[in-house]
C-alpha cells in the first residue's frame, strides 16, 4: 500500500518507508503485512457505517503526523 504526503513525522515505524521525495511529495510504502502495522490498524479500527469495521485514512495520517494529499489533485 502507498501514500502520498507533503509532510512526515521525522520518525517512521519500521513498517513504513520513504519511497522518494520529489518536489515537496513524499510517496510512503506501508507493508501491510508486518504485525505491528496491524496491531495498529486494530486499535485505529471504528465503525464507518452499518456493518463495516475499518480505518479513516484521517486517524492513521493524525497518529503519524502525516498530511496526506491526493497526488492526481491539480492544485
Amino acid at each position: 500500500m502507498k501514500l502520498y504526503a507533503t509532510s512526515i513525522s521525522q520518525t517512521l515505524p519500521s513498517w513504513a518507508t520513504v519511497v522518494s521525495n520529489k518536489a515537496g511529495l513524499i510517496e510512503l510504502e506501508i507493508n501491510d503485512k508486518d504485525p505491528g502495522f496491524h496491531s495498529m490498524i486494530e486499535e485505529l479500527s471504528t465503525k464507518i457505517q452499518p456493518g463495516i469495521i475499518g480505518v479513516k485514512a484521517s486517524d492513521l495520517c493524525l497518529m503519524f503526523s502525516i498530511e496526506m494529499v491526493d497526488p492526481t489533485d491539480e492544485n
